[in-house]
């Protein structure tokens, strides 16, 4: 009992909780330092989860505002709790002592410690914050010697003349109240300003990232209006049938330009339906792109074209090459003689020996099923067997490739894959213009029909690639 009768009015303060103002109840301590009562806190936090609409983005400190996670766990303040129970006890005396002598608030069992002027009657603390707070109060002794003078002044007993007593004391007292609130709120005020103002910054910061990314979006959809203007106004020079203009025109129209990318690849490009008309049409004179356009005239091909070979430096082990280098066939095992020399792919694949630069190129393809892939890459295009994949063709930026498929194609690039509905071509052709950036796919039969064309910037010569799954054979040239 002696300990809680030697704890100090100013040690008592710190033992009270700023959300109840009362003495802790099972205090518990913020990361920032602070404590609370465990019950407080967590109502605290619970109105807090309420205004943010449920979402869980923690609590503020009442005090600093400084953030705490959610699911922060708190830890009870033991030294702490000690010290308040002191207290406590301390002040059951004290208010023992006081009830004896009429000295507490008879609304909130508090000691009275100021007048109020307005109410004319004793007040605790808790008076002066919850009835008073905006009343005229003074200490009740010196509202007491007030008026004592007063009634002596009235009945002739002072000769001073005096209303009352300077109140200096309590003034100052209030004041130091006064500016103590004061600067606990402009610490919270600047708190919640750093926090706004990094909250605006990071806004900002993202606004600018979608205006980028607009602006990207809108420069690709106007590149690709000029492509197709541009491919109109081919068309207008190239025929005068109007339904013909019309259905080519409504085919070619880029879909999704808002997305587009440059180098990406998309069936029905500007650049493609160019191919079919003029200097890139098919290389087969009177040949046809699409049901219904004919081809004007056929591109000057390169002389060498015919003589293209497999490099069997880079053939896979399973793949059994013919006599002259034209004819590739996946077998069941390993191909007879073969023999490590070379850089040889790990996946079935195989290259041929010529690369194709500046200028326009073109080459034929015949395949005995599907479950193939033909394709053009540099040179540099990885031996090893990419993880998740059988081939390499087109997983990189540096080469392209046509799968042939039991349901259809798939053209791959950059990793990237685009579902082709086209019916099935035994004899295939592909076709380069190397200064352009077009690569173009078509099928060979009565009518010659494009199949698919990539647009991009080629830097490097480009070399022929082929990927044959088991049982598969690859013949350079059209059947004779």
């Amino acid at each position: 009992m002696a300990m809680a009768l030697s704890v100090s009015p100013n040690l008592a303060e710190k033992l009270v909780c700023s959300i109840c103002l009362e003495l802790f109840t099972v205090p518990v301590t913020l990361p920032c330092g602070h404590n609370f009562c465990e019950r407080c806190i967590g109502d605290h936090k619970s109105k807090q989860e309420q205004a943010a609409a449920g979402a869980k983005r923690g609590y503020p400190c009442p005090e600093c505002r400084w953030s705490c996670e959610p699911q922060l766990e708190l830890k009870k303040n033991v030294t702490l709790g000690s010290l308040v129970e002191l207290a406590r006890e301390g002040k059951a005396w004290v208010q023992r002592c006081e009830a004896a002598h009429g000295g507490l608030c008879p609304r909130h069992g508090r000691p009275l410690e100021l007048y109020c002027e307005e109410e004319q009657r004793c007040i605790c603390c808790v008076c002066t914050v919850q009835q008073c707070q905006r009343h005229r109060r003074a200490l009740f002794e010196d509202e007491h010697s007030r008026k004592q003078v007063g009634n002596r002044a009235a009945t002739g007993g002072s000769a001073l003349g005096l209303t009352g007593l300077p109140r200096q004391d309590s003034s100052e007292g209030l004041r130091s109240v006064i500016l103590s609130k004061f600067t606990h709120l402009e610490k919270g005020l600047e708190a919640f300003r750093c926090q706004m103002v990094a909250k605006v910054e990071q806004e900002l910061v993202a606004a600018l990232r979608r205006v980028e990314e607009d602006s990207s979006t809108l420069k690709n959809h106007l590149d690709a209006l000029r492509q197709h203007q541009e491919q109109a106004r081919h068309l207008l020079a190239c025929t005068t049938d109007h339904r013909t203009f019309l259905e080519v025109l409504s085919r070619s129209l880029p879909r999704n330009t808002g997305r587009r990318r440059f180098g990406s690849t998309h069936r029905g490009d500007a650049g493609c339906v160019r191919a079919g008309l003029g200097a890139a049409a098919p290389p087969q004179a009177g040949a046809r792109v699409g049901p219904s356009i004919s081809a004007p005239s056929t591109p000057s091909l390169s002389p060498d074209h015919r003589n293209l070979t497999f490099d069997p430096d880079t053939a896979n082990k399973y793949l059994e090459l013919s006599k002259g280098h034209r004819r590739a066939k996946h077998g069941t095992g390993a191909a007879g003689g073969w023999q490590e020399r070379g850089s040889p792919f790990e996946p079935w694949q195989v290259l041929c020996a010529q690369g194709y630069g500046q200028g326009c190129h073109y080459w034929e393809v015949t395949t005995s099923s599907h479950s193939v892939i033909l394709g053009v890459t540099y040179r540099g295009l990885p031996r090893q067997q990419p993880p998740g994949h059988k081939f390499s063709i087109g997983l990189d930026g540096g080469s392209w490739g046509l799968q042939v498929r039991e349901d259809g194609y798939l053209a791959w690039h950059k990793g990237r894959e685009e579902k082709i509905q086209q019916r099935l071509y035994a004899e295939l052709g592909v076709r380069l213009d190397y200064g352009r950036g077009l690569l173009s796919f078509y099928g060979l039969g009565e009518e010659t029909q494009l199949i698919h064309c990539f647009h991009a910037v080629f830097t490097e010569p480009l070399y022929p690639v082929f990927w044959l799954c088991e049982g598969r054979t690859i013949t350079l040239g059209r059947r004779d």
